[in-house]
């Protein structure tokens, strides 16, 4: 009786999934579902996707690492040498050497001291951030764009929370000065924001945080091999080495592989290694993987011309896609987004896009707020001018198609 009384009260019984699918109902009305295609070939400019031949706009892959053979065929003899896996965290027993050889190429290739490979970009920021604060007389201050993983990072503390309007740097020292007398004071940014493709002013976060004393942890996953000199990063494209003290990547981008980065002074990596639980208590890359990192850095460094042809690109399809009547919103590199509004427009621009063997994905709520619906576009240098004129001619079609034009 006790039971039927609670189930007459609307409360489920242990094991009762019908919220499930109550919620997918939900989603699926408000054109919110995530239904992923399938790639059927490497990720590459011309891939094969769901059965039929598909440009690709929809992925990190900017410089077309992913197939470099240098980058393949270091995976291929690693593997033979080690194995498939290390059998161990990197804490106890499974820091190979070629693990510490790729995070040297990546200190050389940042400018800095030190760098410690992480399984992921993510878990680099939910098992570093709560590393960084104790309590609740330190604050971290955080953009309100910032990517969702440093959000999860910050959840994860018992630090005072404070978020300043996007890139807005006079809400940025207004709320710097509510809390000059914290203890420790973070400001997280993003390099590159992954939903707009704009980019933080660096520069201008450094010359507040000196002046209120804070540290300053950047997320540049997307400006990895895009930004800076050679792709180096925000942090080179301001000349910030050595001024900013968490710098956090990703291999899984431009660099064409896997994992997550955090680079920085010989101290930060030290306390990383033994704070930080997402890379102590996770199994160590691959070695396969972790030889495909260095030859990745490696490439970039050694052959500049796959960073110069992503911004020749990145330009070009900019100018024509506004040219066409696009809303690009304010991208300044190679994330172009097409503005639509509405979730129900992207989503029938994606499939009518699909339909013309184009890949550009519908980005809706809740990686954007509920009007901000867009197809986020991301320029390759492995796109030939060919591939992307052929993609223009489709969205001028399409365009009118779904009212955008």
């Amino acid at each position: 009786m006790k039971c039927q009384g609670l189930q007459r009260l609307g409360e489920t019984m242990p094991g009762d999934m019908s919220w499930m699918k109550e919620r997918y109902e939900q989603l699926s009305s408000q054109s919110l579902l995530w239904e992923p295609p399938t790639l059927e070939s490497s990720n590459i400019p011309r891939c094969t996707m769901n059965g039929k031949p598909t440009i690709m706009l929809s992925a990190n892959n900017y410089l077309n690492l992913t197939t470099h053979p240098k980058v393949v065929n270091a995976m291929i003899s690693a593997t033979k040498k080690y194995g498939s896996g290390s059998g161990s965290v990197r804490a106890i027993a499974g820091t190979m050497d070629i693990h510490l050889e790729a995070e040297k190429k990546v200190a050389e290739f940042k400018k800095v001291e030190a760098s410690l490979i992480y399984s992921a970009g993510y878990t680099v920021n939910v098992g570093l951030i709560p590393t960084l604060v104790t309590g609740p007389n330190d604050v971290i201050i955080s953009d309100e764009l910032n990517h969702g993983s440093i959000i999860d990072g910050v959840r994860l503390t018992k630090a005072s929370r404070a978020v300043y309007a996007h890139n807005d740097m006079g809400e940025l020292e207004a709320v710097l000065q509510q809390h000059k007398d914290s203890d420790r004071k973070l400001i997280i940014t993003d390099g590159v924001f992954s939903m707009d493709g704009d980019i933080a002013p660096l520069d201008e976060i450094y010359n507040l945080a000196e002046e209120y004393g804070a540290m300053i942890f950047v997320d540049d996953c997307h400006g990895e091999g895009v930004l800076g000199e050679g792709g180096a990063g925000i942090v080179d494209h301001f000349k910030l080495q050595g001024k900013v003290d968490f710098e956090v990547g990703s291999f899984s981008k431009a660099l064409g592989v896997q994992g997550g980065i955090l680079a920085g002074s010989e101290m930060v990596r030290n306390h990383a290694l033994n704070h930080s639980r997402s890379w102590l208590l996770s199994g160590s890359q691959p070695p396969g993987v972790a030889a495909a990192q260095k030859a990745a850095v490696e490439v970039l460094m050694e052959e500049p011309q796959h960073h110069q042809k992503l911004w020749d690109n990145t330009n070009y399809f900019r100018k024509e896609l506004q040219n066409l009547g696009f809303d690009t919103g304010v991208s300044t590199t190679p994330i172009i987004p097409v503005m639509c509004g509405e979730s129900s427009v992207a989503k029938s621009m994606t499939k009518s896009l699909a339909k013309h063997g184009v890949m550009a994905g519908a980005i809706v709520f809740p990686m954007v707020a509920r009007d901000k619906a867009r197809i986020r576009t991301q320029m390759s240098s492995g796109l030939s001018m060919d591939d992307l004129n052929e993609v223009l001619s489709i969205f001028e079609k399409v365009g009118p198609e779904v009212g955008l034009v």
